[in-house]
């Protein structure tokens, strides 16, 4: 059921992105502008022609600047515009085109160009010690947690309280790096099998290696424009239909690991939006946030797409292929991909925007697909942002 605000209706009319990879030479600005650019050119659109800008980022340590928005503005094309910053750690990537939405949504712009990036090699010895400092100084500091220490309990719970498998988690591994063989701007595709992945390096027992997705720098951008726009430059716009986005309990002590509550509750806003009433059988094609395999599960999950527990199952019945019922990281996802943080969400973004608007080229899923949904989570693992896009 449709709620009965009012809205104007979003479409997208252009997007880009850079290669992701671990180490790119070009600065963050000339990452954003690269992406920024391609995104306009599929517009047909100048900057000039843009109103609005919104620029998405991680945290600001990883470019090794502060004020990451400002120091990004000329690349994103932000100068003399009126320009946004927004921020939820990992979950960034689809908060940026949901903040364009509003944007444009409200009538306050006619057309927004979204950018997120994020380069991650400046940071020394290890981007992973960027997050020492997001931890409560009183009850969790004194433990000197890291993130995979986090992940590892959840996924630990998650296949406990499920009676999951290693052998199972590994299957998303295996078939998101597979996808990403067709993606030209993957940093890690291959050919592997779950005992490649059984067998790489145990980092925090259970997250191996290859259960986790790269280290990367890149960029991505998309154009989003009012309907009277995206009417006069293209005659196939992919409109945005529903966004949510919320945060659970801060305290990592205090959720619950086994189901990510917080995406539901997200999910169900951007739904409710869009009119969705069943997500199993009126969503054709998802890209879930997978920085780690077991994610993916645990968001299919979060998303309402099979029933909490179930989403193993359905994977090793080939439901999740990318030419079975419904395909999910057709574009190969971070574990494939790669995951500059923030650009890494906004991708995910873009691959449903070419599934639906059918320019994916060898990504493209076998299926014809209308309604697509892509997810992202972050901040202290509580965070989650989802939309869901139409054809």
């Amino acid at each position: 059921m449709k709620t009965n605000l009012y809205f104007r209706r979003v479409a997208v009319i252009g997007a880009g992105l850079t290669l992701f990879r671990r180490r790119m030479l070009e600065t963050p600005q000339e990452l954003a502008w690269e992406a920024a650019r391609k995104a306009l050119d599929e517009a047909g659109l100048e900057l000039k022609d843009i109103d609005c800008v919104v620029i998405g980022s991680a945290p600001d340590a990883f470019d090794g600047v502060h004020m990451k928005g400002e120091y990004l503005a000329h690349g994103s094309g932000g100068v003399r515009k009126m320009v946004s910053r927004v921020y939820v750690g990992g979950a960034t990537g689809v908060m940026v085109p949901n903040t364009a939405w509003y944007h444009v949504a409200s009538g306050l712009c006619e057309k927004v160009l979204a950018v997120a990036e994020e380069k991650m090699s400046p940071a020394r010895p290890h981007p992973q010690s960027i997050f020492r400092y997001i931890w409560d100084p009183i009850l969790e500091k004194p433990l000197n947690p890291n993130l995979i220490w986090i992940f590892a309990m959840e996924m630990h719970r998650y296949m406990h309280v499920n009676k999951i498998t290693k052998e199972d988690i590994a299957l998303v591994s295996v078939k998101n790096k597979k996808n990403a063989l067709n993606n030209p701007y993957a940093q890690a595709a291959a050919n592997i099998t779950v005992d490649d992945v059984l067998k790489s390096e145990v980092l925090v027992w259970p997250v191996q290696l290859l259960d986790t997705s790269p280290v990367s720098d890149g960029a991505a951008a998309m154009v989003i424009v009012s309907e009277d726009v995206a009417r006069r430059y293209t005659d196939t716009p992919v409109w945005i239909e529903g966004v949510g986005w919320t945060l659970d309990n801060t305290e990592w002590t205090g959720r619950e690991l086994a189901y990510p509550r917080y995406l539901e509750y997200a999910a169900r806003m951007a739904y409710k939006m869009a009119g969705v009433e069943r997500p199993n059988k009126e969503i054709d094609v998802i890209e879930p946030y997978d920085p780690f395999d077991y994610k993916e599960l645990h968001h299919i999950e979060g998303l309402m797409i099979t029933k909490r527990g179930e989403a193993p199952k359905f994977l090793k019945e080939g439901v999740f292929d990318i030419d079975g019922e419904i395909p999910s990281s057709p574009s190969g996802g971070l574990l494939g991909v790669g995951n500059p943080i923030a650009a890494a969400g906004l991708m995910k973004v873009i691959s449903i925007y070419w599934q639906l608007k059918g320019i994916a080229g060898k990504m493209q899923v076998k299926r014809p697909v209308h309604t697509g949904v892509a997810q992202a989570w972050g901040d202290l693992m509580q965070a989650s942002t989802v939309i869901v896009m139409r054809n």
